[in-house]
């Protein structure tokens, strides 16, 4: 076996990720774990100052209730998330991040975050519950606090250290253990509670780009699904796996549409400067009561669209010149309207400068200005998220303050933000039935677990016991990858290509291919059937058998190795979820063509799924739908 030197790091609380639900759990967590001389580990995959969702930096806030002014309640929160789901949500969940985000946002504004103000010195909304930023640096201020969070209260955190395992003592969470992308080291760490929250998944469908742009996504692209693996291996419960979210973004670089529609009021057009959500409202009559609803939810937007595309009219463009030259024209004077014209313009840039530098080096290079001439717009590939429009990951407790009689038996059972595995939390992308959170929600439910975790350790202050075997085990396991390449790298001239192995990137394009043309992706234009999921499941089945045989040559394939190995397991939760779930109840993410109705009778339901580690079978379980605010 490859030589790697064993660390092995006790602590009270361990949180395996640093995005922005890790930062808010180390933030609270540390707070509470001061008081009670509790220890917090931190650990990411990357760097803390730039991991994550929003590593790039954003233009917008995209949730904050403003409940003090007394324009909105939790109840129209609730009723946002609910619609733009179609119906799928837990309110418990959602209303509880909901009451307590407003106090966060206004705590990054005091951490430096700059927040666009008007003239009366009123925050600037870019549409009812999104706030315009200037956010090149938002995750570098929330890093920040985190760590001197950590550090205050005698913490640590480690860095380019590779989660992919849970340690499990019995049916507890005990920890978990990975490797350092950098180093020749084993880390094996021991916790009383643990965070599984390392992000959502991205590229286990095949991308639109090929090329040197292969590996671009909106999504970041180096989340693949490893929360989703880690609340699997523990034998969590896990739901919406079938949910996936696809964006509409500028086309090729993935740039940000949200301040175009909602703050710059533009329009989408097709090719012929057709109106697709005005030509194609006879539509909505089908997927009432949501397709009624203000706003549409997302996917009806995105299927609204895809019409157009099916009947051959795209390219799909976005209006900007004439959003521009619409607001200038609202200026007192000339004078004014090319002063309003010019700040409109900077405005534009600087909204793919603050996340998508890529998306402004694009138009720069085909001679799109904004204030000229439109630019097009495309469905991206299928993502999974359980913070934006979307809901996959882990199955949580509720809060019990939030619970109604008809909940508190389905939604809860002890402490907020647990997974149903004892000792295991999750938050952010990472819990599930809970979207609409974005940035400020992730960190506002981070915070929420954390104080929750803490509360566990205190009514179980013991260090579980981890066997020596289970370790001995998942570290050959985790380090074989380097062995195969090792043993097997002089069978033939080009170790490309060998009968005995598998390499990383040949496994995720062979994973890809099977989801795009199984699952519905960008190839099958998201449509698939129970037909082609089956066959997809077969293909699953042999790719998994194979899985045992990659090869790294490093440490930085052995990475690319393991998170191939849990997008793997990410693909497969979504293909048994969809076709467990028959309905096509989200157009524009996934069109079921054998059930191409919604089927509010039989399915206002959550569909949830298990993963047994140890027979490698899968339990389909559906959960009810219960509402607390209508």
């Amino acid at each position: 076996m490859a030589d790697f030197e064993t660390v092995v790091v006790e602590t009270d609380l361990l949180i395996c990720g640093g995005g922005m639900a890790g930062c808010g759990v180390a933030v609270e967590a540390s707070y509470w774990a001061k008081q009670h001389g509790l220890k917090v580990t931190l650990v990411d995959k990357a760097a803390v100052d730039r991991s994550g969702a929003v590593a790039m930096g954003l233009s917008a806030i995209n949730q904050y209730v403003d409940l003090n002014s007394g324009n909105n309640t939790l109840k129209d929160y609730c009723d946002y998330v609910r619609n733009d789901l179609m119906g799928i949500c837990r309110e418990d969940l959602v209303a509880s991040i909901a009451r307590h985000v407003d106090n966060t946002v206004h705590t990054f504004e005091k951490w430096g975050l700059p927040i666009w103000k008007d003239e009366e010195g009123n925050y600037v909304h870019e549409g009812r519950w999104q706030l315009m930023i200037n956010g090149e640096s938002y995750k570098v201020i929330v890093a920040e606090a985190a760590k001197n969070a950590l550090a205050e209260a005698g913490g640590e955190y480690f860095e380019r250290v590779f989660i992919t395992h849970p340690l499990m003592d019995g049916d507890k969470c005990a920890g978990a253990i990975g490797f350092s992308t950098r180093e020749n080291k084993m880390y094996i760490f021991k916790a009383k509670a643990t965070l599984g929250i390392m992000g959502g998944a991205v590229h286990v469908f095949k991308p639109r780009s090929t090329g040197e742009g292969f590996g671009r996504s909106w999504y970041p692209p180096f989340n693949s699904g490893s929360s989703t693996f880690f609340h699997a291996y523990a034998g969590a419960e896990l739901t919406c796996q079938e949910v996936r979210f696809i964006p509409v973004r500028f086309k090729d670089a993935y740039g940000p549409v949200g301040a175009w529609f909602l703050l710059f009021k533009s329009i989408a057009t097709n090719a012929y400067g057709g109106n697709y959500m005005q030509d194609n409202a006879y539509e909505l009559d089908k997927w009432e009561p949501y397709g009624k609803v203000k706003p549409r939810p997302a996917n009806i937007r995105n299927w609204l669209m895809m019409m157009d595309v099916a009947d051959g009219k795209s390219p799909i463009y976005m209006q900007t010149a004439d959003a521009i030259q619409r607001i200038a024209e609202t200026a007192e004077d000339e004078k004014a309207a090319k002063k309003k014209l010019k700040e409109l313009e900077a405005e534009a840039w600087e909204d793919f400068l603050d996340m998508t530098i890529s998306q402004a080096i694009l138009w720069a290079a085909t001679n799109v200005e904004p204030e000229k001439k439109p630019s097009e717009i495309m469905a991206c590939d299928p993502y999974f998220i359980g913070s934006h429009s979307g809901g996959n990951g882990a199955w949580v407790s509720g809060p019990p303050d939030l619970q109604t009689d008809d909940t508190k038996d389905e939604y809860y059972w002890g402490y907020v933000n647990m997974t149903t595995v004892p000792g295991l939390f999750a938050a952010g992308d990472a819990s599930g039935a809970s979207s609409h959170k974005f940035s400020s929600g992730s960190f506002t439910e981070g915070r929420i677990a954390g104080k929750s975790a803490i509360a566990y350790i205190l009514d179980n202050n013991e260090m579980p016991t981890i066997d020596d075997a289970q370790v001995e085990e998942l570290t050959a396991t985790i380090l074989k990858p380097l062995d195969m390449f090792e043993e097997h790298k002089g069978a033939t001239t080009d170790p490309e290509v060998n009968p005995n192995y598998i390499r990383p990137k040949q496994f995720m394009y062979r994973l890809q291919k099977i989801m795009d043309e199984y699952a519905g992706g960008v190839s099958a234009q998201f449509q698939t059937n129970d037909k082609l999921l089956e066959r997809g499941l077969e293909l699953l089945a042999m790719l998994k058998e194979d899985q045992v045989n990659i090869a790294a040559d490093g440490l930085h394939e052995l990475t690319r190795g393991w998170e191939a190995t849990h997008r793997m397991y990410q693909a497969e939760a979504h293909v048994r979820s969809v076709l467990f779930r028959e309905e096509t109840r989200w157009p524009g993410y996934y069109f079921r063509a054998d059930k191409p109705s919604m089927d509010n009778d039989n399915w206002l339901a959550f569909c949830n799924c298990k993963y047994d580690r140890n027979t490698g079978e899968w339990e389909m379980i559906k959960r009810p739908v219960r509402y607390i605010t209508q």
